[in-house]
């Protein structure tokens, strides 16, 4: 298995966790660093948040995108207008590309979804020249994201396989301090170096926020699809209760924090 997210249309991911990745990007290419006339490859695209985001940042020579799931690709094709932006389907764990292509590749949260991470960094580093960058962000699922360890600590109080959901969520690969680091240097890359991210999730309401999740997107989607009927409804009703916390509906903002890490190709 080469990917462990849950996807049923690119509008659905959009509200769930694009429109959140955008803000995300341009903190991660600040990071990384971009310069004109380079080569980049964005591993795992989604939607096109980093995608776009670097075809506005420097005046780049190429910029491919590749992601495993067919949705993801056909919708970043659709919203495509730059013709330095090159859009395919692959594996990240066997990327379609020549040894030293490329003077960065760069994954925007898809390692931890990605079963053998540790694979899909050394073919980011194999398509990099040396001297170039591979550079990774994933969410803290355990200790950065409380809009979403809201819902995750909701279920696990209300019955055991939400508890199993929760012990899931937090514990993906690539998510501990330190594992990204680790990884990056038993790949081999050098002149490593790590940085917390922090954007902000602005919900203007309940539905805001529970809509695609309840609608099946994502690995949280996913687990409320699979309730029946009653334990459904009393999913919904104990989830919005957390999120109105006492307080009419309405807006609501959780900070967000996501490790990066960077390395350099020897």
């Amino acid at each position: 298995m080469t990917s462990e997210f849950n996807v049923h249309n690119a509008a659905g991911y959009e509200q769930l966790m694009g429109r959140w990745s955008q803000r995300l990007a341009r903190l991660f290419i600040d990071f990384t660093g971009v310069a004109d006339g380079e080569k980049i490859l964005d591993v795992g695209c989604g939607t096109g948040s980093l995608t776009f985001t670097l075809a506005k940042a420097a005046d780049l020579a190429e910029i491919a995108a590749v992601d495993y799931s067919p949705v993801f690709v056909e919708e970043v094709i659709r919203r495509n207008t730059n013709p330095q932006i090159k859009v395919r389907q692959a594996d990240a764990c066997a990327l379609p590309f020549e040894d030293g292509t490329f003077d960065r590749a760069l994954a925007l949260l898809v390692l931890h979804f990605v079963p053998e991470a540790g694979k899909a960094v050394a073919e980011m580093r194999r398509v990099v020249r040396s001297g170039g960058v591979v550079a990774a962000a994933v969410w803290d699922h355990l200790g950065g994201m409380p809009g979403m360890r809201m819902m995750v600590d909701t279920v696990a109080a209300l019955n055991e396989s939400g508890r199993q959901l929760r012990s899931r969520y937090c514990f993906q690969p690539m998510m501990q301090p330190g594992e990204l680091r680790r990884t990056f240097a038993k790949q081999g890359l050098v002149d490593i170096a790590e940085m917390e991210l922090m954007i902000r999730m602005d919900y203007q309401s309940f539905a805001d926020y529970w809509g695609p999740i309840a609608a099946g997107e994502g690995p949280l989607g996913k687990y409320v699809a699979a309730l029946g009927a009653a334990e459904r409804a009393r999913t919904d009703a104990a989830v919005r209760d957390a999120y109105e916390a006492g307080r009419p509906d309405g807006p609501r903002s959780f900070a967000n924090v996501a490790w990066a890490c960077r390395g350099i190709v020897p």
